[in-house]
């Protein structure tokens, strides 16, 4: 091959590289969002997830279509999402992360404020006078949509006290109005809420008046969360503001108030952590 040849031959490779490189570039990165057991549409999710990341793109001043998402409301598909998309952010469950959180290096970046609040408390719900303690419960039959994270069930709403698996005839929901109709009616003898659940009970046209037999501790509300690995701190910092700008942004809006979130806000280590120590101390 003469020289004028093999040097065409190194400027088409080099060309080629480029343009594979390039195109590598400009791929949006994923950002997997999980919502377990939530009675949300993946549809409308999705849509709600493409207008907030093209205002996360603007206010943090990338380019649009940087970021792309994949929501699921199921657990198992999160845990799969996180395994082959392996994103440096992701928008999970307090459940999920801490099931995760090892496996993927994961680092919590910002929390949502709901009603003023960055925690939550789960109560378990009767009709008043009918059963008077959790104890009370065991072998009953126990209605909520909490019950797709069993593990975060038992570890942290119950810090290890009981085994709803095991304790109660526990009937997974998608709705929690569903359940609440079922326990109003008397068919069902518990219903397990978290607190925007709980927060919603005034509205509701129940005919049996409802007391709590069981309250938990404060548990914290996790939102966005970061791989330590494979992202930066400059750009969980960048990440960060962005979000923390979102809700006040009529695009950003919709996916607040799709759920129920009035702002995000910085990561608390001092509630979360406590967490991550009840997580790993209970078997």
């Amino acid at each position: 091959m003469k020289l004028n040849q093999r040097l065409k031959v190194r400027v088409i490779g080099s060309l080629l590289a480029l343009a594979i490189s390039v195109t590598a570039v400009a791929d949006p990165a994923p950002i997997v969002v999980c919502y377990p057991g939530g009675p949300v549409s993946e549809t409308e999710a999705n849509n709600a997830m493409g207008a907030m990341l093209r205002v996360v793109e603007r206010v943090g001043e990338w380019p649009e279509n940087s970021f792309t998402s994949f929501f699921t409301a199921s657990v198992d598909e999160c845990r799969n999402l996180l395994s082959s998309k392996k994103p440096a952010f992701a928008i999970t469950s307090l459940g999920l992360f801490l099931e995760q959180r090892e496996a993927h290096h994961l680092l919590p970046v910002v929390q949502p404020r709901m009603k003023g609040a960055t925690s939550e408390r789960y109560r378990v719900m009767v009709q008043k006078d009918k059963y008077a303690t959790l104890e009370s419960l065991r072998g009953k039959s126990m209605g909520g949509t909490v019950f797709a994270e069993p593990d975060f069930i038992r570890k942290i709403v119950f810090s290890g006290t009981v085994d709803p698996s095991v304790d109660f005839n526990t009937q997974p929901s998608r709705q929690a109005i569903r359940a609440l109709r079922s326990l109003d009616k008397g068919e069902l003898d518990a219903v397990l809420l978290n607190g925007q659940q709980y927060a919603a009970l005034g509205s509701l046209p129940l005919k049996s008046p409802l007391a709590a037999v069981f309250t938990s501790q404060d548990i914290p509300l996790m939102g966005l969360v970061a791989n330590s690995l494979t992202s930066k701190p400059e750009e969980r910092a960048r990440l960060a503001k962005a979000l923390q700008g979102m809700c006040s942004d009529t695009d950003g809006k919709k996916l607040c108030d799709l759920f129920g979130i009035e702002a995000f806000v910085p990561a608390n280590p001092a509630a979360i952590d406590p967490m991550i120590k009840r997580w790993q101390e209970e078997k």
